[in-house]
């Protein structure tokens, strides 16, 4: 039996205009909890409130990392009592994490773009992937600020215990910042 894939690479961006996202022909906002509980070695479980168009919907996962960019993803529906049971198990050294996740639809990919309550200048960008070394495209109005998949800060269970300072607030004193800025970033394209 083949296990269920997950292979996916991550992105800070700079905060994307949400008016654009809003207006993005098929886009979706979800809005989004998950609270991760305790859990054996080498492994993350967690539950999601998802809210979307009304409806409520909770989720249950357990992810294995056999990769920086692929995981055994395990995920199934329940209902609310079970979700609220789960909560009982939750991880004490972890705050739950909030965000809103827009999904776009663009160039043959759905790009996932979570705005966190944590930070109000960046925000991080998924595309699942069906192999490790596929291409896809990121829209001219989302700025990369750097690719983030092998960098465990900014895993969403690791942003439950720590959230890493912005890029702008690491940077503030640096005489080069709008130097620096243009050369690590990247407007859009083929990544």
């Amino acid at each position: 039996m083949d296990m269920p894939l997950e292979i996916e690479r991550k992105f800070l961006i700079y905060y994307p205009d949400t008016d654009w996202l809003a207006q993005f022909p098929g886009s979706r906002r979800i809005d989004i909890t998950q609270t991760y509980l305790l859990s054996g070695e080498g492994e993350s479980r967690r539950v999601r409130r998802w809210y979307e168009g009304g409806q409520t919907v909770f989720f249950k996962s357990v992810k294995r990392p056999l990769t920086d960019r692929t995981r055994v993803e395990l995920e199934e529906e329940i209902g609310e009592s079970e979700y609220t049971a789960l909560l009982e198990q939750a991880d004490p050294e972890r705050l739950p994490i909030r965000k809103t996740r827009w999904c776009i639809p663009f160039a043959d990919h759905t790009l996932e773009i979570d705005l966190y309550d944590f930070w109000t200048d960046q925000a991080t960008l998924e595309c699942e992937l069906q192999s490790e070394d596929e291409v896809f495209e990121i829209p001219p109005e989302i700025t990369v600020i750097r690719e983030v998949t092998e960098d465990r800060r900014y895993l969403n269970s690791s942003l439950a215990r720590s959230v890493p300072p912005s890029e702008a607030e690491s940077r503030e004193g640096s005489r080069t910042r709008q130097n620096s800025r243009a050369a690590e970033t990247k407007t859009g394209g083929v990544i």
